[in-house]
């Protein structure tokens, strides 16, 4: 029986999370939930999971948010220190990275730092401080289950062989709403148009992400950490059926993928019962019924996010932390209507530039290019 934590349980990943260990009661416990100000929601999950541990991160709440929501099994707390005393929790096994953006380093690291087992969900923690990550892993014992589809495509996929035996691993795209636009149209995209995703049911910052395909971009610079490639080695093919997940060729030619349809469940689950298996609530294949897939270059031009990635994973050092945070800010302008859908890659562009880059930096450093990089992005202008 594994022990869980999730952090970031009110999120898209954390209800699917929640969804799954529903379906696997005889090995998955539920011990620990998080949110930041979503009380009302997190106090039901309390009710229905009864988990030991609920954490606010937002610490103004623990005079207003009302006891009685919560199970009276659980113990409610407040605060980030919080979240990090949960993560490494000697009674806690495995625990889900599920809060976006930089805000969950923290939670994520405490838990590595205790030699826990991750499944990582939040790409930003990798994408900001890659190498401290895995160095820490590394020293602890921990150990990092990918969650994210494409990520997760490639850790199953890379069991068929010896990693120096991986030519090349390839991230598909679906391409996300505008695939096909030309620039004209992009200049005129709304909010409401980015939220329009037509295979994935994500939160508002990541479908805008996968819209400008930083996503995509984030994903390049997590995957070159997470299992150690170069980047030429990393290359991004658009699928708009969102059936393959990722591929992994080796040195031999063999191209080897994994396939099912666009569910977040089916990798969350891989990663609480690794290295074994169990039956699935997730929709299978239907092999009876006609189907294309279809594969494609991306368009580097018209989506130039894809660039910042492929740059940001090569020169490494502090450049992931700055454009994380830029595109953090970024995103947020967009959606508040303070900023149009293709400056965000261009605002992440500036400031990513502007910063004073240092190649090995410690993770204070990052942590104080993660404020300057989102006080820079809420002056620019285009």
């Amino acid at each position: 029986m594994k022990h869980v934590v999730i952090l970031g349980s009110t999120g898209s990943i954390g209800t699917s999370c929640l969804e799954v260990i529903d379906s696997l009661k005889d090995r998955v416990h539920l011990v620990g939930i998080t949110a930041h100000t979503s009380w009302e929601l997190l106090g039901r999950q309390s009710e229905r999971f009864q988990p030991r541990w609920a954490v606010l991160s937002d610490e103004s709440l623990s005079d207003s948010a009302c006891r009685q929501a919560f199970s009276p099994k659980t113990d409610l707390s407040f605060g980030s220190s919080a979240i990090e005393q949960l993560a490494s929790n000697p009674q806690v096994d495995f625990v889900v990275s599920g809060i976006v953006g930089a805000a969950g380093l923290r939670g994520t690291w405490a838990a590595l730092e205790a030699g826990k087992t991750v499944g990582i969900a939040n790409k930003e923690t990798l994408v900001v401080a890659g190498p401290l990550v895995m160095d820490l892993a590394e020293k602890s014992g921990a150990t990092l289950i990918p969650i994210d589809s494409e990520h997760s495509a490639i850790f199953q996929a890379m069991h068929s062989g010896h990693p120096g035996e991986v030519r090349r691993i390839v991230l598909t795209a679906s391409g996300g709403p505008f695939r096909g636009w030309n620039a004209q149209k992009l200049e005129k995209v709304t909010p409401q148009m980015a939220m329009a995703h037509p295979t994935w049911n994500m939160g508002p910052k990541i479908t805008v992400d996968s819209a400008t395909m930083m996503n995509k971009a984030l994903e390049i610079v997590e995957a070159k950490w997470l299992f150690r490639l170069e980047t030429d080695r990393i290359e991004v093919v658009i699928h708009p059926q969102s059936i393959v997940h990722s591929f992994v060729e080796f040195v031999d030619g063999s191209v080897l993928a994994q396939l099912s349809p666009p569910d977040m469940k089916l990798p969350i689950q891989y990663a609480m019962t690794y290295p074994e298996r169990a039956n699935g609530i997730c929709p299978t294949m239907n092999w009876k019924e006609s189907m294309t897939l279809d594969f494609e270059p991306p368009d580097f031009d018209l989506f130039p996010a894809l660039a910042l990635g492929y740059e940001v994973a090569a020169q490494g050092g502090s450049c992931g932390a700055v454009l994380n945070a830029a595109n953090e800010v970024a995103v947020e302008r967009f959606l508040a209507n303070d900023l149009g859908f293709n400056d965000i890659p261009r605002a992440c562009r500036a400031v990513l530039e502007a910063h004073d880059f240092n190649p090995a930096p410690s993770l204070p450093e990052l942590l104080r290019l993660d404020d300057w990089a989102r006080e820079e992005t809420s002056r620019w202008r285009s």
